[in-house]
């Protein structure tokens, strides 16, 4: 069941306008744009206002919250079902809609379960059941403690670039430009070590989660490794590595990239890391809001 924008406003005592701009920002959880329309789950919990919070009191939050989930495990393999049932819909279409796929949230429910949608391309669909291939796998490199190396990063690649054959699981071998960024990749030949230097200073940090994901992510996106696929991969890995610290998996609503493609930007062009880690602390949060109140 869902309500409207206008009865969540009534219910939770927070202008429309707000709401929407929570809905946006991924900070209700469940919630997602149908047309114009958000649909609110009934049961969303009232989200807090954190425009005034210190950054150290949202990672506070979180730690604490990690702590209380903790004290629930272990989970069921039927909880785990259920906690990833609907995740992997809304990620696998937000993920690939940050990238241009045009399949709505409907039709990629519809996809991963088998059905073809007429007159949208057939690379849609292979996208959809490659980014749900490639979380799969993400899930079993989490139940065996796999650590992160070149080797798990190609593979997800390859699963998550069902379409380009060739291109799958492979570096690419000419430069490239991101359009409309303030970064410039580096060229073919320095994709190598500086993927081996990213991930050897990440297994090597002992900041927090949080601050650690935020930088690598935007480290690996600056490197460019691959030809296409990139944003895809790169949000994997950043599930990889925070389910297997014990956090829930988050969802970069494609209705968030504006904000995300300024994270980038903010630190390539300022120096400025907070940015992504406040997107990220934000929706790490809203997760684990999520998972202890279906747990109760």
């Amino acid at each position: 069941m869902f309500m409207t924008i206008k009865q969540a406003s009534e219910k939770w005592g927070i202008s429309d306008r707000r709401i929407r701009v929570l809905c946006s920002e991924g900070k209700i959880s469940g919630a997602y744009q149908d047309g114009r329309a958000w649909k609110i789950p009934s049961d969303a919990d009232k989200p807090a206002d954190g425009r005034y919070k210190s950054r150290k009191s949202i990672l506070a939050r979180i730690e604490q919250k990690k702590k209380e989930l903790d004290g629930r495990r272990p989970l069921t393999e039927g909880e785990v079902a259920r906690l990833n049932e609907e995740f992997i819909v809304e990620y696998t279409y937000n993920s690939n809609a940050i990238e241009g796929n045009t399949l709505t949230l409907r039709e990629t429910d519809l996809v991963l379960r088998g059905l073809t949608i007429d007159q949208k391309p057939l690379k849609d669909h292979m996208e959809a059941v490659g980014h749900k291939e490639a979380f799969d796998y993400v899930c079993e490199l989490v139940r065996d403690s796999v650590p992160i190396s070149e080797r798990v990063i190609k593979q997800i690649h390859y699963l998550v670039l069902v379409d380009k054959k060739e291109d799958r699981g492979v570096y690419r071998r000419v430069p490239v430009r991101i359009m409309g960024a303030h970064h410039e990749p580096v060229q073919p030949y320095l994709i190598e070590p500086k993927m081996d230097q990213l991930i050897r200073e990440f297994l090597e940090s002992d900041e927090n989660i949080v601050t650690k994901l935020a930088r690598f992510h935007i480290e690996f996106e600056g490197i460019h490794p691959f030809i296409d696929g990139n944003g895809r991969t790169g949000r994997l890995l950043v599930n990889l590595e925070l389910m297997k610290a014990g956090y829930p998996p988050i969802d970069i609503k494609f209705t968030d990239r504006l904000a995300y493609y300024n994270a980038f930007d903010e630190y390539h062009v300022k120096g400025k890391l907070s940015t992504m880690e406040n997107l990220f602390a934000g929706y790490i949060e809203a997760r684990l809001d999520r998972y202890l109140k279906i747990l109760e």
